[in-house]
């Protein structure tokens, strides 16, 4: 049984993980035979946004303590993951990707990803074990990783940020993984394209399945 560990950004698209691709990778791994635990940075959230309206709330959140939401309090600090106990390292996407793992949506390939998820994703690079990344994911383990090829769909925005940090993007259509052999980096683009629940469940299954063989 491959054991996963699956970072979380917080809870819904606009501000933390996207929530159906959370659950749909836990479900994945689930039905392929896997197990996981979930994890998030003890951090404080960029902002929080009224998912209903799209507007700016006045008002602190936690990523761990939003993140647990998802995970049913089953999660743990970040800062508790060690490479040597887990076969895959799993991000799935939503804004809090860009905006709480690293600085994505503001800095581009100029961003900054937070410490504790770049000594993950080297952590695990290092030992030859593989790296799952969905929707705006990719783009920051391209800058950590840099040489490494990986797909955010066909935003062509996007795409031009991960060839400016020196990684190679391949376009994609819904369901369909890029995988980069040599890294063992598998990416998918989820709701990086205009994508329905059975796109991101297709993409979910798709992704954990070249991660099992990897």
């Amino acid at each position: 049984m491959k054991k996963f560990a699956v970072v979380l950004a917080g809870c819904g698209v606009y501000d933390g993980a996207e929530i159906h691709e959370a659950t749909l990778a836990l479900l994945a791994i689930k039905t392929q035979g896997g197990d996981y635990q979930c994890f998030a940075p003890d951090i404080p959230q960029h902002h929080v946004v009224n998912h209903l309206t799209g507007q700016e709330m006045p008002e602190q959140r936690n990523v761990l303590v939003e993140s647990a939401r998802i995970a049913r309090g089953n999660i743990k600090p970040l800062s508790a993951f060690k490479a040597e106990d887990f076969d895959v390292l799993l991000f799935p996407g939503g804004f809090g990707a860009a905006k709480n793992l690293s600085t994505v949506a503001f800095d581009g390939p100029n961003a900054k990803v937070n410490p504790e998820v770049e000594s993950a994703v080297k952590a695990m690079h290092q030992l030859g074990k593989p790296i799952g990344a969905m929707c705006i994911s990719p783009v920051f383990v391209a800058k950590v990783l840099q040489n490494v090829k990986v797909t955010i769909g066909k935003d062509e925005g996007t795409a031009a940020a991960i060839e400016a940090i020196g990684a190679e993007h391949v376009k994609t259509g819904h369901g369909e993984v890029v995988i980069d052999e040599t890294n063992k980096v598998c990416t998918t683009p989820c709701y990086m394209l205009d994508a329905n629940i059975a796109d991101i469940w297709e993409g979910a299954q798709n992704l954990v399945k070249s991660l099992m063989k990897n």
